[in-house]
């Protein structure tokens, strides 16, 4: 395993976060640091990054510095946007960061930025056509993507630092000034001829700190019960009301917004102007918020070089894996409780009556039910129900996530605690509840069947005859301790499913 650090200098704030490498094409981020540096700010009059700010950034990649030494990470890979990209004392900055905190930087074109920010959102959301929209510090990038295919972007020269500095003279009202940059916005648009091109039923992708700040506001607003930024799906019509609320704010009113914080609450609304202009411009009616960016598209290339070529094949996998090999679950436990339980899904679906779609809740719950085990083996059912609600899972939708955590937590046995399903009220619906339970019986079913972790219990073949289900199993060896815990699943069975259960 090989520890990095990865450091991003945007415009408007500088992070680091350290990640570890494993040697099969994994990786998992294991610390971060993020600093408002404001790089880019102030550079409209003559192009020069101020001496204040080189100053404040040289002190802050010191601490990054430190961090990275302390932490043991043997390889530190940074990199530099917009402001440092357009700055005319690029080169003389960057030679003072290498002689003060032995940083080598490397500047990015909008080109190459743009391609890391897509690696990052390609490579952990499963949708496989979609305009992503990235607002920087200094800069905002429109990416457009088809089949997993890059084919369009372009990087326009400002973002919610610089429009704020641009319409925050002349007397303004917040409101007034909101509504400058739209129009403003709206005539860059225009002159992006490509997007005239775009299909009518792309997904709108939202990456960057002010995404992310504005799900920490409709969380609030909302009471949404989910900490997870990534896969976020927020409606226009919800969007708006947020942008209404906070653009007529001044600056002392914006600190105190629960959600916000405090050293962005002066550019959010210039990005969430940016977002209201590109809606419309679009008119899409939902955008989708992603997590990844420029820094997890560094660390898919790190980790897995063929993502340089081409992207991850199923995200979900890959993801899943991720997290079996970081919680040292028995992969190869996980890979038959997983073969087993899609089995029970194909074979009992004349029962359950389930799509397609519900497999893959199946399958989530499956590879992570016994996660929870990292921290105590008794009543591990709810410790992984715990972690799956709070991982890193890309590919899934925050419904399958919930649905998933709560199967997994019945894998030992019906074990739903109904105050904690009632949180989830807006995510999940009534009927949903009998899904799970469904669900969980047929992973219980499959972990019992492989009690000893020894595979002994290659397969089964269900007949369901009258008000019997027959489980005929292919063996290898004595099976009796899987078949004997097998069948204590049976009275829960019976009532989910309406049958007798008879294991041979």
């Amino acid at each position: 395993m090989e520890k990095i650090g990865i450091i991003d200098l945007g415009s408007n704030s500088a992070r680091l976060v350290i990640v570890n490498l494993f040697a099969d094409g994994y990786f998992m981020v294991v610390d971060e640091l993020k600093e408002s540096v404001r790089l880019g700010q102030d550079m409209e009059r003559d192009g020069f990054l101020k001496p204040a700010r080189v100053a404040e950034t040289i002190k802050t990649l010191k601490m990054f510095r430190k961090l990275c030494d302390a932490s043991g990470v043997t390889r530190i890979i940074a990199v530099a946007t917009e402001a440092v990209r357009r700055a005319k004392n690029q080169r003389s900055f960057l030679d003072e960061i290498q002689a003060n905190c032995g940083i080598k930087i490397r500047v990015l074109t909008a080109e190459e930025e743009a391609i890391y920010v897509y690696r990052g959102v390609i490579n952990s959301m499963d949708i496989p056509k979609g305009i992503v929209l990235e607002i920087g510090g200094g800069s905002t990038k429109i990416i457009y993507y088809n089949r997993r295919n890059m084919l369009n972007y372009v990087t326009l020269p400002f973002g919610a630092v610089t429009l704020t500095g641009l319409f925050s003279g002349d007397g303004l009202k917040p409101e007034e000034q909101a509504a400058k940059v739209e129009e403003f916005f709206n005539e860059q648009l225009k002159q992006v001829e490509w997007l005239k091109e775009v299909d009518p039923d792309v997904q709108m992708i939202g990456v960057g700190g002010s995404f992310r700040n504005l799900f920490k506001i409709a969380k609030m607003v909302k009471k949404y019960p989910l900490d997870t930024v990534h896969n976020y799906k927020m409606m226009v019509e919800d969007f708006i009301p947020v942008y209404d609320m906070i653009k007529v704010l001044d600056l002392d009113k914006k600190k105190k917004i629960k959600g916000l914080s405090a050293e962005r609450a002066d550019i959010l609304p210039a990005a969430l102007a940016v977002i209201k202009s590109f809606v419309s411009f679009m008119q899409v009616d939902s955008f989708t918020f992603s997590g990844s960016g420029l820094r997890e598209g560094i660390m898919f290339n790190q980790a897995l070089p063929m993502t340089l070529e081409k992207p991850v094949s199923d995200v979900l996998n890959y993801s899943l894996t991720t997290l079996v090999k970081y919680y040292d679950c028995d992969e190869n436990h996980v890979e038959h409780v997983v073969n087993l339980s899609i089995q029970l899904f194909k074979q009992l679906r004349v029962l359950h009556k389930f799509p397609r779609q519900y497999l893959k809740i199946l399958k989530v719950a499956a590879m992570l039910h016994d996660c929870g085990m990292r921290i105590k083996y008794y009543n591990h059912q709810r410790h992984s129900w715990y972690m799956i609600m709070n991982s890193t899972l890309y590919g899934v939708t925050h419904r399958d996530i919930v649905l998933a955590a709560f199967t997994a937590c019945c894998h030992k046995k019906e074990d739903i605690n109904t105050y904690d399903w009632a949180r989830y009220k807006d995510i999940v619906s009534n009927e949903d509840l009998e899904v799970v339970k469904k669900l969980g019986v047929m992973l219980r079913i499959a972990e019992s069947l492989d009690r000893a972790n020894s595979g002994t219990i290659k397969g089964v073949n269900c007949d369901i005859l009258g008000d019997s289900v027959i489980m005929k199993t292919e063996v290898v060896g004595d099976a009796s301790l899987e078949i004997r815990n097998a069948m204590k699943a049976a009275t829960e069975f019976r009532k989910f499913f309406h049958k007798n259960l008879e294991i041979l």
